[in-house]
């Protein structure tokens, strides 16, 4: 029932059609190339061919197929990839024409993910992207079968198993989604509790390093492989952000051009902590000379995922594998990102201190004032906060503080006032005298390094 089958150890010719559209630098099939090498093919050929539009019935002209049948034959190729995407009828007519078996580039990529998926989460993410793909396709997958029909009113067993795969796959597309549904609720729950935590999301094309800052920032040792999507599920590490203190960290699946969209639906779950992070790190691979399409390429992942309009700030890696007159190309492009290396520690120094920047920028500059034996709000204030004085009354005090504006939405209660520091109580409308959010928002100032500014954090890895 399942047209998605594994490529490890089969010798593989490489094919890509290249449309007006595609504005693909250097080598066109290098990113195909990657992911046949990473689903553990042997690359025995390639073949490109320019076309103002695909071909309907075969996507390549009546020309590039009889050689790629040539080819195919000559290099006892198992099976052929396609760099772009093909209809069932365009994959079928392509496996007669050549007699060999027939992948494209969501069909590759599903296949990688299944060989790597680890958690039950991404499992089950994964079987439910590659049965959304293969559903539209199980009519061509038994079309030998239905030539068995007997006349008018008689149905032959390809339609009635045609019938009842298609049952079974709908009923089984259902039953995934509301597993995942479950654990993409649990999921949220569990970044809610972290809500008065300062959270920072890695996220950026595959292989672009992104696990391997994780490890130089957080001192930590995931898996890092030069090779697409090493990384699928969620890891969550505990950053000492120096004149800050802990932060959480995450590292997720990486991005990639045409990325199935089967596949970004089902992994809603995974991607959640990149939803609610107060910061993204958008990492690219500078030494890429495809960086800047890269980049484009994540930016619009991010839209299709509603999180593009987040805080970011855009890292460009591997700034050790680049010369400086490229860098400084990709530099005039993006004037405001920061060049680093994660495997030799260039430039960590200046991005620790512009994600401290960034995040102090959600700080308020406000007056608490609640009752004197209200000691769990006080400790909250102080573990998440700059508390900067403190003045008390016969049963009352006022706590001048810096918060995160996200720590004060949990604070409100009736026997507690929050407002912009300097006013006094009644001056300003809202939720206890004071609004997150509003133009009555004070002038902030970063927690100092030596202030008690930091973020409860116990280690929790995310999912």
């Amino acid at each position: 029932m399942n047209r998605i089958e594994s490529v490890a150890s089969e010798a593989a010719i490489l094919v890509g059609v290249l449309l007006p559209h595609h504005q693909i630098k250097g080598d066109p099939l290098e990113e195909l190339e990657g992911l046949a090498t990473t689903a553990g093919s042997r690359i025995v050929g390639q073949l490109t061919q320019r076309r103002q539009a695909p071909d309907v019935t075969t996507y390549l002209g009546k020309g590039k197929v009889d050689e790629l049948k040539q080819m195919g034959a000559a290099s006892d190729a198992d099976v052929i990839l396609f760099d772009n995407d093909l209809s069932p009828a365009q994959t079928r007519n392509l496996e007669e024409a050549t007699g060999v078996k027939v992948l494209d580039r969501s069909e590759l990529i599903l296949d990688i993910f299944a060989s790597r998926a680890q958690t039950f989460e991404a499992r089950l993410a994964v079987e439910l992207a590659q049965l959304q793909y293969s559903l539209p396709r199980l009519k061509q997958m038994w079309n030998h079968l239905s030539r068995l029909k007997m006349g008018i009113g008689m149905r032959g067993p390809g339609e009635k198993q045609l019938e009842v795969d298609r049952r079974l796959v709908e009923k089984r597309i259902s039953d995934l989604r509301s597993e995942l549904k479950v654990i993409e609720l649990r999921k949220e729950r569990e970044v809610a509790a972290r809500s008065d935590r300062m959270t920072v999301s890695l996220v950026g094309y595959t292989n672009a390093g992104k696990s391997t800052l994780l490890n130089r920032l957080t001192g930590s040792d995931v898996l890092t492989e030069n090779r697409l999507f090493a990384t699928l599920d969620t890891r969550t590490r505990r950053w000492q952000l120096p004149g800050w203190g802990p932060v959480l960290l995450s590292d997720t699946v990486g991005f990639i051009r045409d990325l199935p969209h089967h596949l970004i639906a089902s992994f809603k779950a995974t991607l959640e902590e990149s939803r609610q992070a107060d910061l993204l790190l958008h990492v690219a691979d500078a030494s890429n000379p495809a960086a800047i399409d890269q980049i484009a390429v994540v930016y619009k992942v991010l839209e299709e995922l509603g999180i593009q309009a987040k805080d970011t700030l855009l890292v460009l890696n591997k700034a050790d594998a680049i010369d400086r007159g490229e860098l400084a190309a990709v530099l005039s492009r993006y004037p405001h990102a920061l060049a680093i290396s994660a495997h030799t520690g260039q430039g960590i120094e200046q991005l620790s201190a512009a994600v401290s920047k960034s995040l102090s920028s959600g700080f308020l500059d406000v007056d608490v004032e609640t009752r004197v034996d209200n000691g769990r709000l006080l400790a909250r204030l102080s573990s998440h906060g700059e508390v900067l004085s403190k003045r008390y009354t016969d049963t009352r005090v006022i706590v001048h503080c810096r918060v995160p504006e996200r720590v004060l939405r949990h604070l409100y209660s009736e026997d507690t006032q929050i407002r912009p520091h300097g006013r006094v109580a009644g001056e300003v409308a809202g939720n206890n005298g004071f609004a997150p959010g509003s133009n009555g928002k004070a002038a902030i100032s970063k927690p100092s390094a030596t202030g008690n500014a930091k973020t409860e954090a116990n280690g929790r890895k995310g999912g």
